[in-house]
């Protein structure tokens, strides 16, 4: 099993602390996500059915007429390279590891990519996976770049699969709206917006030929009801959706300069999480841990990602923390 953030339980324990008094910034999830409502009686004794608005709500919401609805991105993840034969697939380092460990798991040759030679590789793939914004970076690519790399794949029967799992602040980066068209992917979460990871709600947006063949793959009731149920009431919440968006804006940028003013640099971010390559990562990350705040340590390169905090105390034991650590961790990073 791949390493990830949110491991909370094993930190508390770790390091003694109880489960209550940790801060966890470790996963780049919406720290105030949608309200939960009261879930009917009937969601809990009765099978999902798929007529029941849920692919609407998603077609309106990621605009976007084909919509598969999985258990996470991570399903479909896992899945899709069991749909191709012997592929050689590019993606980029450091990005989301599941990615790269599916596509090697099912036999695919793998390479890793350099995001600003990409065009003179391009040629040299059958598939092509991205994240955008990429996790942990947050560098974005424009759609009439994606669009133009998705041509040259398409051409030769190949895919470009692009996970949009932190693009809701920015839609006007999606490629949803482009849809379908043959050898293009989508995949899209309520996870981290919306902040419902438990869930495991995702939807992958593609051809309905290719559609076709991962419901096949996944096979029936892939949601549970409930889950259906919450994740139809919250793509329709256009209210909250569009006060979430502005508010994760200004906490993105807050973060960023509070970072700053403690003398780490940030050197990549979306609106859910900011990301800085600091050698000292290991220890940074260690001495916040013994303060209960929890962050994402990356080892190649070395960084740490740190998510939004959820509330105004949050916030203040984060600066109180990184106000007492010693300036020879942040080296060079110091502004």
């Amino acid at each position: 099993m791949l390493e990830h953030g949110g491991k909370l339980r094993n930190a508390a324990t770790r390091y003694q602390i109880p489960l209550d008094q940790w801060i966890d910034l470790s996963t780049g999830i919406n720290p105030n996500g949608w309200p939960i409502p009261a879930i009917p009686g009937e969601c809990w004794v009765r099978l999902p059915e798929a007529d029941d608005g849920l692919v609407e709500a998603a077609r309106r919401y990621y605009q976007s007429p084909h919509i598969l609805p999985v258990a996470g991105s991570q399903a479909a993840i896992q899945a899709l390279p069991l749909l191709r034969p012997a592929s050689v697939t590019g993606m980029l380092s450091p990005a989301y590891a599941e990615h790269a460990a599916n596509w090697q798991k099912a036999g695919h040759t793998l390479i890793n990519l350099n995001p600003d030679t990409l065009d003179e590789t391009i040629g040299t793939l059958d598939v092509l996976v991205l994240i955008n914004p990429n996790n942990p970076t947050g560098r974005r690519f424009s759609q009439a770049q994606l669009l133009a790399w998705h041509e040259n794949l398409q051409a030769r029967g190949g895919w470009l699969i692009v996970d949009e799992a932190f693009i809701d602040t920015t839609p006007e980066y999606s490629l949803g709206s482009y849809l379908p068209r043959p050898g293009l992917i989508i995949l899209r979460s309520l996870g981290k917006f919306f902040g419902l990871a438990g869930a495991r709600c995702g939807f992958v947006l593609a051809d309905e030929v290719l559609l076709n063949q991962l419901n096949e793959q996944l096979g029936p009731w892939t949601l549970s009801h409930p889950c259906r149920y919450v994740a139809t009431q919250a793509l329709c919440d256009g209210d909250w959706q569009e006060r979430t968006s502005l508010a994760l804006k200004q906490q993105s940028q807050r973060l960023q300069h509070l970072l700053e003013s403690h003398g780490l640099i940030p050197d990549g971010h979306t609106d859910l999480f900011v990301w800085s390559k600091i050698p000292q990562a290991p220890a940074l990350h260690e001495l916040l841990a013994r303060q209960g705040i929890l962050t994402r340590l990356f080892d190649t390169p070395a960084s740490l990602r740190f998510g939004l905090p959820k509330d105004e105390t949050q916030w203040g034991r984060l600066d109180i923390a990184l106000k007492t650590i010693p300036p020879a961790i942040f080296g060079d990073k110091i502004g």
